[in-house]
């Protein structure tokens, strides 16, 4: 099996460590500390070109999944083109795409063609609930459930070598934990082949169908590599340490007798080496200066896929598996390859380009060739990319000296000596990363005059794992002050007004928002809440039961409800709402399952009966994110109108 594999492709994208609280992605700047500089971005002549926020929602987006079609001539896709994602074909050979499904309500996610035919798996769930189903979409477009029940979750884990079975993983015996099934390509007949009973994760299934690759979290900092015997059911720990340290594992070799796995130990980044399960001994691939976040072979093992974090952006590496050889990819200027996909055949290769200016765009490249043909322009055409702003990395000294990276954008053009409305905008996680790439709501409201810093406060992933660790048990607290701090980065561009500095955040982005108008008053003009916690007790309590696998290494991290309750209301806002005075506007999905809608309500509540100005927006059909095109224009106007009511005034 290949993780997260189409039945003909190999899929990669960037995925890390599971996150409790994660808004989808990002926002991403370098200069020093209290003298920093940012280079002028060129300047455009004539008047601003403001685009309203149905002009940005305009644009389509494609989520991450794809993959190649039998004869490798189409590529399917989730695209949001009818304002809800949509299973979509897309011919190679380019033209208009093929819409296959038509959900008017929920999320469709592809994920894999079969082997041999156009029938294809896709994930849905309900109103953003997060208990996904799996579906097939026959040939004649008839649907079917192959996880059908109430409460349960299902996910498609690849195609077994031969093309005559997939594996599927649901938690239907026992919510909390996810049993490996393999279902029949005719008839969809299964058969259990790995039963969990202590919260570990479905990695990979080796080509012969007789080992089980499988992930144990201790802590979000200590994970470990299982090898399971499929036929005595036989269990051994694969990758034995001293200390903390990650290893993730990943696909098996062809032959089944090697498997690749993701580590950092005795290291401070991630770095990848390939065991041999005879032998015992492992050989390192690959250890480039930053995280590798993923690493995928290709169907019959020609190629390596590496994807690497390096400094907020995406660096993929494809390799001859044989030699470790580069293969030589496409120049594309201005911006990066993020998920990519390689033919059963291994002739052709998919791969999504980003940047912070352009939102994904399908290619795909024939090896035999140097080019590439980009099969989607999904940036809105009466949007010009010119008027947008681009991502610069940023660096600047927080209040203990610990050097801080974000992503800055800035409006362009600024008129000289104009200092502009900011707002410092916090990831999800704990334990995200903001990124270089493209957002609509950071570009709308950099569009509309703000300055942006998406900052990767201590704690944020991709930095070394020192970096990581810094915010355990001080949340709200020390990567707080991360947040204020930067202000003064801010101010020291020359751009920014100091009285006017908002700041945003969604999911631990918006607990640390709720927690810096508590915590830290008047350091901040206004806040902007996406489904933020408020209260540490209830989340950590409430988490859904799926979650079981990683609940001890949250608590281990943040605090336990139970013992440490005391600490946690310290730390939850809820508890010091009188302290908010500042405008606050909280936006919440009533179906979120991570963030349950009553911490938006008691908090919104609580605010109010302080005095503070506060505005609340519920979406009652979305979850934790919010997928619909119309509930984003929804959402994203009010932030807009939000900001500016509390933040447009005259320049100082």
């Amino acid at each position: 099996m290949r993780s997260e594999s189409g039945p003909q492709t190999t899929r990669t994208t960037l995925t890390r460590a599971p996150l409790l609280l994660v808004l989808p992605a990002g926002l991403a700047l370098l200069a020093g500390a209290a003298g920093c500089r940012v280079e002028r971005p060129e300047r455009s002549g004539g008047a601003v070109q403001r685009y309203s926020i149905e002009e940005f929602l305009g644009t389509t987006s494609l989520l991450p999944d794809f993959s190649f079609s039998p004869d490798g001539g189409k590529v399917l896709v989730s695209s949001d083109r009818t304002g809800v994602y949509n299973a979509f074909a897309l011919p190679v050979a380019g033209g208009e795409g093929i819409q296959l499904t038509r959900s008017g309500d929920d999320t469709i996610q592809v994920r894999s063609y079969f082997p041999r035919d156009e029938r294809f798996l896709y994930l849905s769930d309900r109103g953003g609930n997060e208990l996904s189903h799996l579906y097939v979409r026959e040939i004649d477009g008839s649907v079917r459930d192959l996880t059908p029940g109430d409460n349960l979750k299902a996910d498609f884990k690849g195609w077994a070598a031969d093309d005559r079975s997939f594996f599927i993983t649901t938690n239907e015996r026992d919510a909390r934990y996810f049993d490996l099934y393999e279902v029949a390509v005719d008839g969809y007949a299964r058969r259990l082949l790995y039963k969990d009973t202590q919260g570990y994760e479905v990695a990979s299934v080796s080509p012969d169908k007789k080992r089980l690759a499988l992930r144990r979290v201790r802590t979000t900092t200590d994970t470990d590599t299982y090898l399971v015997n499929l036929g005595s059911g036989g269990q051994t720990l694969l990758t034995r340490h001293l200390g903390e340290a990650v290893n993730e594992p990943g696909d098996f070799s062809p032959d089944g007798n090697q498997l690749y796995v993701i580590t950092d130990q005795g290291n401070e980044f991630r770095y990848l080496v390939r065991h041999d399960l005879g032998t015992g001994k492992s050989v390192l691939i690959a250890r480039p200066e930053w995280d590798i976040e993923f690493a995928r072979l290709s169907k019959r093992g020609r190629y390596l896929v590496v994807g690497i974090n390096e400094d907020a952006r995406t660096q993929v590496r494809v390799y001859e598996t044989a030699t470790m050889t580069r293969v030589a990819l496409p120049r594309l200027p201005d911006a990066e390859i993020t998920s990519v996909a390689i033919s059963a055949d291994e002739t052709k290769m998919a791969f999504f380009v980003n940047g912070s200016r352009s939102p994904n765009d399908l290619f795909v490249h024939d090896f035999s060739s140097s080019e590439a043909r980009q099969l989607t322009h999904n940036l809105n055409p009466r949007i010009d990319p010119a008027r947008l702003a681009e991502a610069r990395v940023v660096r600047f000294r927080s209040y203990d000296s610990v050097e801080i990276p974000g992503i800055l954008y800035v409006p362009q053009p600024v008129g000289r000596g104009a200092r502009a409305p900011a707002i410092v905008s916090v990831h999800g996680g704990p334990g995200g990363q903001s990124r270089v790439g493209y957002s609509a709501l950071t570009q709308y409201l950099v569009n509309h005059g703000y300055v942006v810093y998406a900052i990767n406060n201590r704690g944020s992933s991709g930095y070394g794992k020192t970096f990581f660790k810094m915010d355990d048990r001080k949340h709200g607290k020390d990567d707080l002050g991360d947040c204020v701090a930067s202000k003064e980065m801010l101010v020291a561009t020359g751009r920014v007004d100091p009285a006017r500095i908002a700041i945003m955040g969604g999911s631990y982005g918006g607990y640390m928002v709720l927690a810096a108008l508590a915590f830290r008053p008047g350091e901040f003009a206004a806040g902007v809440d996406i489904f933020g916690v408020a209260n540490w007790v209830r989340t950590l309590k409430s988490i859904p039961p799926y979650w079981e696998s990683f609940r001890l290494a949250l608590y281990k991290e943040i605090g336990d409800p139970v013992s440490d309750e005391a600490y946690l209301k310290e730390i939850s806002p809820l508890f010091h709402a009188d302290r908010i005075k500042q405008p606050l506007l909280v936006l919440q999905g009533a179906n979120d399952p991570r963030v349950l809608k009553v911490e938006s309500d008691e908090i919104v509540d609580a605010a109010r009966k302080n005095g503070a100005p506060v505005e609340y927006v519920v979406f009652d059909d979305e979850g934790h994110g919010f997928k619909k095109k119309e509930n984003q224009q929804r959402g994203y106007k009010a932030i807009l109108d939000f900001l500016d009511t509390h933040l447009k005034q005259p320049p100082r």
